[in-house]
């Protein structure tokens, strides 16, 4: 007899009419039904009639943590979405928020202006602003998007499809400028204009712009152009003149300090005042480049500690000098103190500050010393009370030349540094300088100083109690030498001459010549002599004009001298031999033995 045949894994069938009640092994049904299982994690529709255990069913799985989402730096993240975040450009916005009320609207807008400063950001919030249909989809253009509308997601997240962004600096041609020119005829997709925001547009090429210019004069009512460049002035000016411009300005260090400590406050991060204060001065008014600095601070932080950002760690991190060491290098230099100078320049340059950066704190503090000794208020902006105390006691103590001084000799230092082939050394020998010099009076006090000495009227002798004149100084005698070569000095060239080469000195004292001139000399010299005489030393001088010859005048005197030396010279036996050997042979001086200059000779011999 034939029977059931087992099944596929080698089991006989159970006879008619009896039943397991307890299965020792499970069915083929049941074994398939836990394979698709496994294999798709959720049962088939046949098992959907299976009894569901007693437990409650799991709840979904939660999403996952913000941690695994990629990171995007502060820069991106703080990117302005309303122009109330735009910081620093309160004239644009006001312009444009008075163009949108009063429908006077340009059809292309020109953004210029320095590296970080919203240029960019600006295009998008105008894109923004001119395609807003507010939360109930009936608003029309304003200055505060609301940031709520798919216009106004889309052109945040940078998928709407009537706001194209162009790079110029990679599509520089007229190719890519054509295909502009093409799409612009078609109207809007479903926003309320066609935005195209092409960035560092003075890349494109000369060509690309010569082609873009009809469509820019006479665009499609549908149609506006945003514009962003830094280099302005490279853009043709028939590009500018077709363009509303705007120059987004510089950020205030200041407001960019404040700035910064919003976006730690809402990071969660400390931070120094003080700190901040010196990534906004690093940014030098870029947002762009403050954040990028802080995002790099806030990584520098001490993770082990309290991970604050400290003024230290950034001084730090930046190569600058430390602001109570720039106060005392700067006091070094006004106090002369050589060792200190060196001291605090070897320590600031072991601690990885850099020679240029050091020269250029101290330019930093005596720019903010002259401004608050004119009233620029920067001592009321002082990081700390002892930096203000400074400041305030060197803008009352220095002069404003001095002040003056000191930066020309910083700067000619910095200027120096730049070539030197040692920093350090440069650096040295430019602050050792600069000691020297700061306390030298300026051309002009000097010259001041001596027209008062010269007018100075000399002193009458004081008497004392009895009558007797007091004992006073006498003024020193000068030498008839002396008085030429002031005279000389005074300006009075041909006076000094006629005093060297004609006056004969019969007697001198203080305030009174007798003289005498040499044969030759025409004419009465007494008003000449009176003249130079009192421009050279202030007094009134008493002439007189005397019989006797006098002493020799200082050519006589020079002349006789030098043959004398000349007579002595011819005795010398070396002169003596030199003639007898040479009797045709005659003695004269050098200038007269050195041949004539090019420009002197006879050229019609």
């Amino acid at each position: 007899m034939i029977g059931d045949s087992p099944d596929m894994f080698g089991n006989d069938p159970a006879p008619e009419g009896e039943t397991d009640e307890t299965p020792s092994q499970p069915t083929a049904a049941e074994l398939e039904a836990a394979g698709q299982g496994s294999m798709f994690g959720e049962p088939g529709p046949e098992a959907a009639a299976l009894p569901e255990p007693a437990t409650a069913p799991a709840p979904p799985a939660p999403p996952p943590p913000a941690a695994v989402q990629p990171y995007r730096v502060l820069a991106r993240k703080y990117r302005p979405q309303t122009f109330a975040q735009l910081i620093g450009q309160e004239p644009m916005v006001q312009t444009l928020a008075n163009a949108i009320r009063r429908d006077r609207l340009a059809h292309a807008f020109l953004m210029t202006g320095v590296r970080g400063v919203g240029k960019t950001s600006t295009a998008r919030l105008i894109a923004k602003a001119l395609n807003c249909i507010g939360p109930d989809g009936q608003g029309g253009p304003t200055i505060d998007p609301c940031g709520q509308c798919e216009p106004c997601l889309a052109i945040a997240e940078g998928r709407h499809i009537d706001v194209i962004e162009m790079d110029a600096a990679s599509h520089t041609g007229v190719d890519d400028v054509r295909e502009i020119i093409e799409a612009v005829r078609y109207s809007a997709v479903s926003a309320r204009y066609k935005i195209y925001i092409i960035d560092e547009v003075h890349m494109l090429s000369r060509n690309a712009f010569n082609a873009l210019l009809k469509t820019l004069e006479e665009p499609p009512a549908h149609v506006k152009f945003l514009f962003a460049t830094t280099e302005a002035d490279k853009l043709p000016v028939t590009v500018l003149s077709r363009c509303q411009r705007f120059d987004l300005r510089r950020i205030d260090t200041r407001l960019l300090s404040r700035h910064f400590a919003s976006i730690c406050e809402q990071e969660g991060v400390q931070a120094e005042d003080e700190a901040l204060a010196m990534i906004a001065a690093a940014a030098e008014g870029s947002v762009r480049d403050g954040l990028s600095i802080l995002d790099q601070a806030i990584a520098h932080a001490d993770m082990d500690g309290e991970g604050v950002v400290a003024a230290a760690q950034v001084r730090d991190m930046l190569g600058l000098a430390d602001r109570s060491v720039r106060r005392k290098l700067f006091a070094a230099l006004l106090a002369g103190d050589g060792p200190q100078l060196l001291e605090l320049v070897a320590h600031q340059f072991a601690l990885g500050v850099e020679p240029v950066g050091l020269l250029r704190a101290v330019m930093d503090l005596t720019h903010r010393v002259t401004l608050a000794q004119v009233g620029g208020g920067q001592a009321a902006d002082a990081a700390s009370a002892e930096e203000h105390e400074a400041i305030e006691g060197w803008a009352s103590a220095l002069s404003a030349g001095q002040l003056h001084r000191l930066w020309q000799l910083l700067l000619k230092g910095h200027d120096e540094l730049r070539i030197a082939p040692d920093p350090l050394a440069a650096a040295q020998m430019a602050l050792l300088r600069v000691m020297y010099a700061v306390d030298m009076p300026d051309p002009g006090q000097l010259a001041r100083k001596l027209e008062e000495l010269a007018s100075r009227p000399a002193a009458a002798p004081a008497t004392g109690d009895a009558g007797a004149p007091a004992s006073v100084p006498a003024p020193q005698a000068l030498s008839w030498e002396e008085l030429v070569e002031r005279v000389d000095q005074a300006g009075q060239l041909r006076i000094a001459q006629i005093m060297r080469d004609w006056v004969r000195v019969v007697a001198l004292s203080p305030g009174h010549l007798r003289f005498s001139l040499a044969p030759g000399f025409s004419g009465d010299a007494s008003a000449d002599l009176r003249e130079g005489l009192l421009k050279a030393t202030g007094e009134r001088w008493m002439l007189e004009l005397a019989d006797e010859q006098g002493a020799p005048t200082l050519r006589e005197r020079a002349d006789a001298r030098r043959e004398t030396e000349a007579d002595a010279l011819r005795q010398s036996p070396l002169v003596k031999a030199a003639f007898a050997a040479f009797p045709a042979a005659e003695f004269v001086s050098e200038a007269e033995a050195r041949p004539p200059m090019r420009s002197q000779r006879n050229w019609r011999q």
